[in-house]
């Protein structure tokens, strides 16, 4: 089974961390995520929670993915 990419479109980096604001990843891990083997990406998606614990600005902004979620929950709740 595919692990698919933790992205939620919101790609900026936090420079203190290294991490991106949307998906705790570093730019090594974004660019490589194709390449790497289903265990590399468990692995990284086993670090994200704790990754994005040390960012310290949150995106403010919904998300497209965000905002996509939710009209297909109020279209399905109608």
């Amino acid at each position: 089974m595919s692990i698919k990419s933790p992205c939620i479109l919101v790609c900026s980096m936090d420079l203190a961390s290294g991490y991106c604001f949307g998906c705790g990843r570093t730019r090594d891990e974004i660019a490589g995520w194709i390449d790497f083997t289903p265990e590399a990406r468990r692995q990284v998606m086993a670090e994200l929670p704790a990754r994005m614990d040390t960012i310290e600005r949150k995106p403010r902004r919904e998300t497209r993915r965000q905002r996509m979620a939710r009209e297909r929950q109020d279209v399905t709740q109608e």
